[in-house]
């Protein structure tokens, strides 16, 4: 495994950028600025969860569905947190469908 600009191994700073969501993402964009990996996987984290959050707070607004769509939104963001932070410290470049794509094209 190669290091990174701040001194972490890319596979730990990777699962890194998934911790605390998309905040630990966007910390990790601004910071590591030689690592692609890293900045894969900050990007795709500041898409994924910033998407989830999103769409918690506008199925929050809908009164009864709402409740069941935030918890399948809730649960489906738990399940991406770990597939993902496994996976980057796996040493994976794992892309989520559309996030990935988009991530790869704004880390260029």
């Amino acid at each position: 495994m190669k290091n990174t600009s701040v001194g972490l191994e890319e596979n730990v700073a990777g699962l890194l950028c998934y911790v605390v969501g998309w905040v630990s993402g966007l910390v990790f964009i601004l910071i590591e600025n030689d690592n692609r990996f890293v900045r894969f996987h900050a990007m795709q984290s500041i898409i994924v969860f910033g998407a989830v959050t999103v769409a918690g707070l506008v199925f929050g607004l809908l009164p009864v569905i709402g409740t069941a769509l935030g918890w399948i939104i809730w649960l489906i963001g738990l399940v991406l947190w770990v597939v993902l932070m496994v996976k980057a410290y796996q040493g994976v470049r794992y892309k989520v469908p559309w996030a990935g794509n988009m991530a790869e094209k704004l880390i260029r």
